[in-house]
């Protein structure tokens, strides 16, 4: 089985090859990480050849949601180095911005036999760390005939998910045998990973962690204090400000229409459009600017200045979280179309009232919380989104009422952390301090 994977890996190359060669040509991707993802680490990674623990994060929600415990790991195990490994572009640069306390940062390699053991022999590890659900059967077999310990932490198994990974129970109950410990976000996905083959014993249920990576509204947030995002956002509290984190093809003309009848009612109102795709932030702006908006890239903008324009498209990586903090209202996209959703617990921090679409499977438990709780508006439709916007616009008391709402389940769901350290420790015990005594010389 694990010969046929490897043919099926190398043959998925071939068949995409030409999308990567213009993905790179067109938009620089991929080129300069190439010789990282077939397993040759720069000399300098780590040269003294230090054992370590590393963590897998694919992209930038997952890089966000592992400092919940990066700092915790550095502290008990400093005698490891710790090695963080992402997919995307994107999360490569969130981790090198954000993760002080990771010691190397670098690009997953393929998932193929001599590939995977070239990083092995490189990175070290003593453990290995997988944010979610990213499970990689030739790397976790070599993990396994090395004795590094295994551990998926923040684990989940979407409805979307769960019926493929049932297609090939046999091989997938043979690949989750090689994972030691499983800490997981929901009894749903508990019983999920019983049902495909992983024991119970092996299972613990910790509630997401993404609760415990947000840090707590304060004078900064996410490394960068209100007054500095603010330097590119001069807006006087009177302006009222909409939010659209992580929009995706099909959100951001719905959006568009919708800021177009706020602005009937509010004329000074700001949009902030947030493509999730880096590559569409051209087409974003020219959305925008054919539908009459006068529009900027933040990267544009000037600083210590309000913005004079209608539209801002934020072509920024990694600064969506901390200008939550300055919105009236947040659409999280992603949803919208039938996309799976994305994360609504950055804006939720601050207290700010959340919107999102129908689609919300990658993060249905989340969603169903703070819809249940009256914390967040769920919406099916573009025109019921542009009611409900409207609404949120005018309404104070009620944006009040749900702001309050989405921080308070914020506080309340904290506390995945301390569960998923005290599994590492079972794998990886924390080593205790000796204390020599002293010996007097004559």
């Amino acid at each position: 089985m694990y010969l046929l994977y490897s043919i099926l890996i190398l043959s998925f190359f071939v068949v995409t090859a030409p999308y990567f060669v213009y993905q790179a040509l067109r938009y620089q991707k991929y080129v300069g990480s190439l010789r990282q993802r077939l397993g040759y680490l720069p000399v300098s990674f780590n040269f003294d050849g230090d054992e370590s623990i590393w963590i897998h994060a694919v992209s930038v929600g997952e890089v966000l949601t592992a400092r919940a415990v990066a700092g915790d790991l550095k502290h008990r195990y400093p005698r490891l180095k710790l090695f963080l490994s992402t997919t995307t572009m994107a999360g490569q640069q969130v981790a090198r911005g954000k993760m002080q306390d990771i010691d190397a940062v670098f690009y997953f390699p393929f998932d193929l036999g001599v590939i995977v053991q070239r990083t092995l022999r490189l990175v070290k590890p003593r453990l290995f760390i997988m944010m979610e659900t990213e499970i990689w059967p030739n790397l976790l077999r070599a993990c396994r005939r090395r004795g590094v310990s295994t551990l998926v932490v923040n684990g989940r198994i979407s409805a979307r998910s769960y019926p493929r990974y049932r297609l090939i129970r046999p091989f997938f109950r043979h690949v989750l045998d090689h994972i030691d410990r499983f800490c997981v976000q929901s009894d749903e996905t508990a019983r999920r990973l019983v049902d495909l083959g992983a024991t119970q014993a092996r299972i613990t249920v910790t509630g997401s962690l993404k609760f415990d990576s947000l840090q707590r509204p304060g004078t900064a947030m996410y490394g960068r204090p209100r007054d500095r995002v603010l330097r590119f956002f001069r807006v006087p509290e009177s302006r009222p400000i909409v939010i659209a984190g992580s929009t995706i093809k099909g959100e951001e003309a719905v959006l568009l229409r919708a800021f177009g009848r706020m602005r009937s009612v509010s004329p000074q109102a700001l949009l902030i459009l947030a493509p999730r795709h880096p590559e569409r932030f051209t087409e974003v702006e020219r959305l925008a600017q054919e539908g009459g908006f006068r529009t900027a890239r933040r990267t544009e903008l000037p600083i210590d200045a309000e913005p004079k324009v209608d539209v801002v498209i934020l072509d920024t990586i990694g600064e969506l979280a901390s200008l939550y903090q300055i919105a009236h209202v947040v659409f999280v996209g992603g949803s919208l179309v039938d996309a799976g959703g994305h994360n609504i617990l950055e804006p939720a921090a601050f207290g700010k009232p959340i919107v999102f679409g129908a689609h919300m499977q990658n993060f249905a438990e989340i969603a169903e919380a703070f819809v249940g709780n009256g914390a967040a508006v769920q919406v099916q439709a573009a025109a019921e989104l542009e009611e409900v916007l409207l609404n949120l616009l005018t309404d104070p008391v009620r944006r009040a009422r749900l702001g309050a709402a989405a921080r308070a389940l914020v506080e309340a769901n904290r506390g995945a952390k301390d569960k998923t350290l005290t599994v590492i420790a079972e794998l990886l015990p924390v080593p205790s301090a000796v204390v020599r005594p002293f010996r007097v010389v004559h």
